[in-house]
C-alpha cells in the first residue's frame, strides 16, 4: 500500500461487513488522524485488483497535503463488475461477483462465443439475462421517487424492469449493435450478416445486464453498509472528518451512503464523485421533465459539512452513449421502437449520467473547469461539477495527480 495508515473496509452484496470495523476507523482518531478519505472503486475482478487500485489512487496524496494535516485512508471493497467501455466480462470475472449464478453464465459464455444464427438462440440469450439478473423477484429503487420526505425515506420504491430484458432479444440485441457503432464508429456490417452481427450487441446486453445487477448493490451497499458503518464511526469518533470518494458504480455507493446516516450524524465532510454512474438529476428536488418527482438523492448534499463534487467527461462514452441507452430502456413510459430514434444522434437530458454532464437541476450548484477548481478551489459547501475532460478521457482514467488534488481541495486539506 502507498500509504498509511490504511484500513480495508469490506462488504458483501447486502452490505454486510465483519464487525469491528467502525472501531478499528474509529482508532485511527485516537492515533492523530483528523481527516479520513474513504476511497470505493467502480469495478474489479477481485479484492487484491481493487486494494492494488487504492494503492496506485492513493499515492499522490501525502505530497498534497498541507503541513499539520494528519490523514488515514480506507479502501472499501465491494463484489462489483466492470461498467462498459472496459472488455466483455469474461467466464471468470462474472463468476467471481456472481458466483450463484455460474451455471447461467456458462451458457451465457456459450451462446456469445458461438453467435448462431437463430431466434431460437437470442430467445435463449434474452431468457439467460432475465435469470441472470433475477428479473421479477426483488423491488429496487427508482432513480427519481415522488416529491415528499415520505417517499424519499421508503425502502419500497419500485422501479419498472428494464425493457432490453423483456422485449423481443433480437431486437435488444440489434438496438445494442447500433449503440455501438455509435459509440465506436464501427460499421455495423463489419460484425458480420443476417443475425449473426447482432451478437456484437448481446455482448452489450450482457454487459448492460452486469450492470443493472452493480447498479442495485451499489446503491444498497452505500445505504445499507457505508451509511451506518459511518454513523458508528461518528458516535465514536466525532471529530473524525470523512471524505467520501467514488469512481463509476463506487461513485453511487458512496453517494447513497447519504441516505443511510442515521439521524443527526454529520461525519462527511466532502463527497469527490468521479465518473458518476447514475442519474445526473439524482440531486434535484424536481425533475425539469416531471415536475411532480424528484431525484432519488433529493437534498442529500445538505447532509454533507463541505462540497459534493462531481467530476464529468465528454469523452466518456460509457456514460455518453450506453449509460442513457440502458437509462431510456428502463423506463416503462418509453418504447424500444423509441429509443433508436430518440437516443442514437440525439441527445436526451432524460438519461444522462452526472459523470457525463454534472450535476443538473439543482439550483445554486456551481460549475467549473479543472483548471478553475484546481486554481481557485472549489465552493465550501453545496452540488459542484468540475469538467475534467482536459485529462480524463476514458470512464476509467481516473489515476491522475490532477484529480487527487480536487479531491484535497475539496476535502480543504491542501497546501
Amino acid at each position: 500500500m502507498s500509504v498509511e495508515p490504511y484500513r480495508e473496509i469490506t462488504f458483501d452484496k447486502d452490505g454486510d461487513g465483519p464487525p469491528g470495523q467502525a472501531s478499528e476507523l474509529a482508532a485511527l482518531a485516537r492515533q492523530g488522524v483528523g481527516d479520513l478519505v474513504v476511497f470505493a472503486h467502480g469495478w474489479n475482478n477481485s479484492p487484491s485488483g481493487a486494494t492494488r487500485l487504492c494503492s496506485d489512487f492513493f499515492a499522490p496524496f501525502p505530497g498534497l497535503l498541507a503541513p499539520g494535516v494528519e490523514a488515514g485512508y480506507a479502501g472499501l471493497v465491494w463484489p462489483s463488475m466492470m461498467f462498459t467501455d472496459e472488455p466483455v466480462p469474461d467466464y471468470r470475472a462474472l463468476v467471481t461477483v456472481l458466483p450463484e449464478k455460474e451455471p447461467v453464465i456458462a451458457r451465457l459464455t456459450e451462446l456469445l462465443a458461438a453467435a448462431p444464427e437463430s431466434e431460437a438462440a437470442f430467445e435463449e440469450f434474452g431468457a439467460l439475462l432475465r435469470e441472470l439478473t433475477d428479473v421479477g423477484v426483488e423491488p429496487v429503487r427508482a432513480e427519481s421517487v415522488a416529491v415528499g420526505p415520505e417517499a424519499l425515506e421508503s425502502l419500497a420504491v419500485v422501479e419498472p424492469v428494464p425493457e432490453f430484458l423483456v422485449a423481443d432479444p433480437v431486437a435488444v440485441c440489434a438496438l445494442f449493435t447500433e449503440a455501438v457503432e455509435s459509440a465506436d464508429g464501427v460499421p455495423v456490417e463489419s460484425f458480420g450478416v443476417g443475425l449473426k452481427k447482432y451478437w456484437k450487441g448481446a455482448k452489450e446486453a450482457l454487459r448492460q445486464a452486469t450492470y443493472y445487477v452493480m447498479k442495485k448493490r451499489a446503491g444498497k451497499v452505500g445505504e445499507h453498509g457505508l451509511g451506518p458503518l459511518l454513523g458508528e464511526v461518528a458516535r465514536a469518533a466525532p471529530g473524525l472528518r470523512v471524505h467520501l470518494v467514488g469512481h463509476s458504480m463506487g461513485a453511487r455507493l458512496v453517494a447513497y451512503a447519504l441516505r443511510g446516516l442515521p439521524g443527526g450524524a454529520r461525519p462527511v465532510a466532502s463527497v469527490t464523485l468521479l465518473q458518476g454512474a447514475f442519474s445526473h438529476y439524482a440531486f434535484a428536488s424536481r425533475l425539469p421533465h416531471d415536475p411532480g418527482r424528484s431525484g432519488s438523492l433529493r437534498d442529500l448534499q445538505l447532509r454533507v459539512r463541505g462540497p459534493v463534487v462531481a467530476c464529468y467527461s465528454r469523452h466518456d462514452s460509457a456514460l455518453g452513449v450506453m449509460y442513457p441507452l440502458a437509462s431510456r430502456l428502463a423506463n416503462d413510459s418509453e418504447s424500444l421502437a423509441g429509443a433508436t430514434a430518440g437516443l442514437l444522434g440525439a441527445d436526451d437530458p432524460r438519461w444522462g449520467a452526472i459523470g457525463h454532464d454534472g450535476v443538473q437541476a439543482v439550483p445554486g450548484a456551481v460549475r467549473l473547469s479543472l483548471a478553475e477548481a484546481l486554481r481557485d478551489g472549489v465552493p465550501d459547501s453545496g452540488c459542484v461539477s468540475v469538467d475534467a475532460a482536459e485529462v480524463v478521457r476514458s470512464h476509467s482514467d481516473i489515476l491522475r495527480a490532477e484529480l487527487a488534488r480536487l479531491v484535497v481541495s475539496a476535502a480543504r486539506a491542501g497546501r
